[in-house]
C-alpha cells in the first residue's frame, strides 16, 4: 500500500489541461504538474475549494464513478457519512436497518480491525491529510517568494494556507478522537510519494493539533468575514475549545480552563448568533443561518453525492412517511433512534420542546428488531430538503439535497462553556453558563418555562443530547462522561443484546485497520484489538 501520494486535485487539473487535436484515437496527454498549477496565483483558491470538497463529495465524477478511496461502495465513503456513522450508530441515538457488510457491528460495539467502516473513515482522514499536505507544501513562504506574486496575492494565499492547515488539524483531531492518536503521522515536511510513516501517540498528536490551530490564528480571517463554508478564526477557536474539553480523555490531563477561554473568545466575538428557529438549522437554506460557524456545504445540483446530507435525509425516511414532505423523491428506510434519545424529551411530539423532531406514526418506540424493520424505533426527520419558506431543494428530480451539515455551531460552544465551568474551569462562572444553556432552552420552549435553575454534569449531558443529536457528537460525549462502554448507562442493543450490556473499555477507540498494519511495519495495534 502506498501512503500519501502526491495528489493533483481535479479542480486544479481542469484549470490547465490541454486538448488533443486531430488525433481522436489517442488518449489525451496533460502537461500539468504541481509546479505549473502553483505558479499561477489564481489557481490556489480553486485548489483550496477541492480541499473543502473532500469533506462533501466522494470522487471526481459525482455522485459516483471515480472514487477518492477504494474497497468500499463510493456512496458509503463520504467523509460526513462515515463520520456520522462512527459517532452516531455506535450510540443510543441511532440504529440502521441495513445489513451492508459489517455495519451492524457499529451499534453492537463489536467491530474488528477488518471492518470496512473502520477502514473507510481512516482512509478518508488520511485522504484529507494527503491533500492538505501537498497544498501547504506548495504554499510555504520559500516557494511563494520565488513565484513573483503581488503582496495582495501573497496575503490571500497565506490565508488559504491557514485554512488548509485548519482542515488538516481537524482531520488529525478526528484521528485522535476515533483512533486514539496511535496513528501514522506525516506533514508537508515529508517528501511526497510512497513511504512508510512512523506512528505517533495521543499526547504528541494533541500537542501538534493545539500548536497548529494557534499558529494559524494570525492568518485566518476574523469571525464571519470569510466566505460561507470556509474556516475563520472562530472555527479554529471552536475546535480548540473542543480539543481542550476532551483533553482528559485524550491525554489524561484536564484543560477545562483553556476550554472556557476559547469558548469565550467565540462567544465574545459577537459574530455568530443563535438561529431563532431550531429546525431551520437543518433545512435546505440553512446557509442563511448566523449560528453555523463552519458547515460542510452541499448543493443538489453541484455537489451530488450519496453521502452527506443526502444520506441523512433519504436514509431517515421510511414506513408511512411521505418523502415529498421532506423534499426528496424516496426514502431509503435506514436510520431511526432508540427510546433512550426519545426519553430525553418531556414529550416526543415537539409540542413542549421543539427540538424533539420525531416521526412516530406507525413506528414503535421499542425496538425488537433492528435489521430490515424500519418501523421499530422512532424516525428522525431532523434534516430535510425543504427550505424555511417551504420550497423544495434545487434538484428537480429530488435525488440530491441542498442542506448543509453544521460541523461547528454556536449552540455547541455555549454548551462547551457551561460544561467546562461545571468541570472546574476558571475564567467563567456558573451564572453565565446557566444563561447560555437557558438561551437554548428558551429557543426550544418558546418561552422561559423550560429554564433551569442549576447545572450539573448530568443535566449538561442530557442537554447536549437534546440540542445536538444526529450531528456527530454523541460518541465523543458519552466517552467524556464515562457512559460509552461500561454498564452504568445502557441503551437498546448496546453490545448486541436487546436490553443492552457493557462492553470492553478498549472500544472507546477504533482499531488501526488491519490493512495498514500489514502494509506498514512501523504501526502497532491499539491495546485490546
Amino acid at each position: 500500500m502506498s501512503y500519501f501520494k502526491r495528489i493533483l486535485p481535479a479542480v486544479a487539473l481542469a484549470l490547465t489541461m490541454g486538448a488533443c487535436v486531430n488525433d481522436l484515437d489517442r488518449l489525451p496527454t496533460y502537461d500539468v504538474t504541481s509546479a505549473s498549477v502553483y505558479a499561477n496565483a489564481a489557481n490556489y483558491k480553486p485548489v483550496l475549494a477541492k480541499l473543502y470538497a473532500g469533506l462533501a463529495v466522494t470522487g471526481q465524477a459525482g455522485p459516483a464513478g471515480r472514487p477518492d478511496i477504494s474497497n468500499i461502495d463510493e456512496g458509503l465513503s463520504s467523509y460526513v457519512r462515515q463520520y456520522w456513522m462512527m459517532q452516531e450508530l455506535t450510540t443510543d441515538e441511532a440504529v440502521i436497518s441495513w445489513n451492508d457488510g459489517t455495519v451492524q457491528d457499529l451499534h453492537n460495539l463489536s467491530w474488528t480491525s477488518g471492518s470496512e467502516y473502520v477502514t473507510a473513515m481512516y482512509n478518508r482522514i488520511y485522504y484529507v491529510v494527503g491533500q492538505t499536505n501537498e497544498f501547504i507544501r506548495e504554499a510555504t513562504d520559500d516557494r511563494l517568494s520565488s513565484r513573483g506574486f503581488t503582496p495582495e496575492e501573497l496575503t490571500n494565499i497565506r490565508a488559504y494556507r491557514a485554512e488548509a492547515r485548519f482542515l488538516r488539524a481537524m482531520a488529525y483531531m478526528h484521528a485522535l478522537d476515533l483512533y486514539g492518536g496511535n496513528v501514522p503521522f506525516v506533514t508537508e515536511t515529508d517528501a511526497p510519494g510512497a513511504f512508510l510513516p512512523t506512528q505517533t501517540n495521543a499526547q504528541a498528536l494533541f500537542s501538534y493539533i493545539e500548536s497548529e490551530l494557534k499558529a494559524i490564528d494570525a492568518d485566518l480571517l476574523a469571525p464571519r468575514t470569510n466566505e460561507y463554508g470556509r474556516a475563520d478564526k472562530a472555527a479554529a477557536w471552536t475546535l480548540l475549545a473542543r480539543l481542550y474539553l476532551n483533553a482528559q480523555v485524550y491525554t489524561g490531563t484536564a484543560r477545562n480552563t483553556d476550554a472556557v477561554t476559547y469558548a469565550s473568545q467565540v462567544i465574545g466575538a459577537n459574530a455568530y448568533t443563535l438561529e431563532p428557529t431550531y429546525s431551520n438549522l437543518f433545512k435546505a437554506d440553512n446557509n442563511r443561518s448566523r449560528e453555523i460557524i463552519l458547515p460542510v456545504a452541499f448543493d443538489g445540483l453541484n455537489t451530488k453525492t450519496y453521502g452527506g446530507t443526502t444520506f441523512l435525509v433519504h436514509g431517515a425516511i421510511g414506513g408511512s412517511m411521505n418523502a415529498a414532505n421532506y423534499g426528496v423523491n424516496s426514502g431509503w428506510a435506514g436510520m431511526r433512534t432508540t427510546k433512550a434519545l426519545v426519553n430525553q424529551f418531556p414529550d416526543p411530539t415537539g409540542a413542549t420542546d421543539r427540538r424533539a423532531i420525531f416521526y412516530s406514526n406507525g413506528q414503535n418506540l421499542e425496538i425488537t428488531t433492528i435489521l430490515n424493520q424500519f418501523t421499530d424505533g422512532y424516525a428522525v426527520p431532523k434534516f430535510t430538503n425543504i427550505t424555511s419558506t417551504g420550497t423544495k431543494g434545487s434538484d428537480p428530480a429530488g435525488d440530491f439535497v441542498d442542506t448543509d451539515f453544521p460541523l461547528l455551531r454556536l449552540a455547541d460552544v455555549y454548551l462547551m462553556y457551561a460544561e467546562a465551568v461545571v468541570r472546574g474551569g476558571t475564567g467563567g462562572d456558573l451564572a453565565t453558563a446557566l444563561t447560555y444553556v437557558n438561551a437554548l432552552r428558551q429557543r426550544a420552549y418558546g418561552n422561559t418555562s423550560g429554564n433551569l435553575t442549576t447545572l450539573n454534569l448530568d443535566t449538561i449531558l442530557s442537554e447536549r443530547a437534546r440540542e445536538l443529536y444526529w450531528e456527530g457528537y454523541r460518541r465523543t460525549d458519552l466517552i467524556r462522561f464515562g457512559r460509552f462502554t461500561d454498564a452504568s448507562y445502557l441503551w437498546p442493543f448496546k453490545g448486541g443484546i436487546s436490553a443492552g450490556r457493557g462492553v470492553e473499555s478498549y472500544r472507546r477507540i477504533f482499531p488501526i485497520p488491519a490493512s495498514d498494519l500489514i502494509a506498514n511495519p512501523n504501526l502497532k495495534q491499539s491495546p485490546g484489538y
